[in-house]
């Protein structure tokens, strides 16, 4: 997709602007009656690239995790599980893209969209106020976790599924399986305090691994030190601080001992962040750590290193990449499911 950049006027960033409520307007513009498209230009659907899982499966989390969800997002989620059960096959893995013409593109198999998919059942199990909601996401959630991924990301994201459904179901064994072998696969934080990270080098959603470090703390049996994972996320939060804003790693990743670049900043890392953030204040009861979501939040209200405005409040959606001459204006799914996502967390602290 082309890039599409521009600086929309937002004078002296976002300081002391009040966070606003979770928009699921853009949500529902790229969503039809089989799931969540992927792209966009500027805010207008791009059918033919078709779905995908990924995007599919946080927006089941983002709709399961409204309270009092409006009768259009419970539709959503709805459409969202409906997406996933169809993609998942008999061995609980999942296929990840379908065109436009309702076909798969490819084979099932257990990347990352199998680990967010898990994660989007999980979090409808426990959270989704619809009993048969619930009890779907349940079922499938089950087939799904006891199978496993090499990749510490594909780990991570199911992990993040597993804690949702033990906060439900305590006793449900596949799920306290899965976040432990998640959290082994993650590894716990280098002896180096340059470099207390678990591999050479961070590329995307890198938060994620570290909160699932702390959530698998608190498993009665197997799981790791809390100190292993609030190091890893307080170093993140170090390197990703600039001047007392959020500046997150860019979509081409930062290798050890390499100069860091500054763009493209992908909101996936600032939701990433901020989720992160509010488990380690949860667990802890640390308040430091709220400050972590509201420099999220500050992110995509302008606190951010070129001081613009990272979504449109004329259509919910938010700007696909920070680049240095400011957002990508193209307002696809999993930008603004990051959105949607931080200011979720902003109802409780803001």
């Amino acid at each position: 997709m082309t890039a599409t950049t521009g600086l929309p006027s937002t004078p002296g960033g976002g300081r002391g602007q009040p966070a606003p409520r979770p928009s699921f307007a853009h949500l529902s513009r790229l969503s039809d009656d089989t799931g969540l498209f992927e792209h966009a230009r500027h805010a207008i659907v791009r059918r033919e690239h078709g779905y995908c899982t990924d995007d599919v499966a946080r927006g089941l989390v983002v709709t399961s995790r409204e309270p009092e969800p409006a009768k259009e997002v419970l539709r959503l989620a709805e459409r969202y599980l409906a997406f996933l059960t169809h993609a998942q096959d008999a061995s609980g893995a999942f296929h990840n893209r379908l065109g436009h013409d309702r076909r798969w593109t490819d084979e099932a198999g257990l990347g990352d969209w199998w680990g967010r998919a898990l994660w989007g059942l999980g979090t409808a199990a426990a959270r989704s106020p619809a009993a048969w909601i619930r009890e779907e996401a349940l079922v499938a959630f089950s087939r799904g976790a006891n199978r496993r991924s090499p990749a510490p990301h594909a780990m991570a994201f199911a992990g993040l599924g597993a804690v949702e459904v033990l906060r439900r179901h305590p006793a449900h064994t596949a799920a306290a399986a899965l976040l432990t072998d998640a959290a082994t696969t993650i590894g716990g934080p280098g002896s180096d305090p340059r470099w207390p990270w678990p591999r050479q080098g961070l590329t995307y959603a890198s938060a994620a691994l570290a909160e699932v470090v702390i959530a698998a703390s608190q498993l009665r049996h197997g799981g790791p030190p809390l100190g292993d994972g609030l190091r890893m996320l307080a170093w993140l939060r170090e390197v990703q601080l600039r001047d007392g804003r959020l500046s997150v790693v860019p979509a081409g990743g930062w290798q050890r001992g390499e100069a860091r670049l500054r763009h493209d900043q992908q909101p996936i890392e600032v939701a990433a962040f901020a989720d992160a953030c509010a488990t380690a204040a949860t667990v802890t009861g640390d308040p430091g750590w709220e400050d972590g979501v509201r420099q999220a939040v500050g992110w995509f209200l302008g606190e951010n290193d070129v001081g613009t405005r990272m979504w449109d409040p004329a259509t919910g959606g938010a700007y696909d990449g920070l680049t240095a001459y400011g957002p990508n204006l193209n307002q696809g799914a999993e930008s603004t499911l990051a959105l949607i996502s931080t200011l979720q967390h902003a109802r409780r602290w803001s």
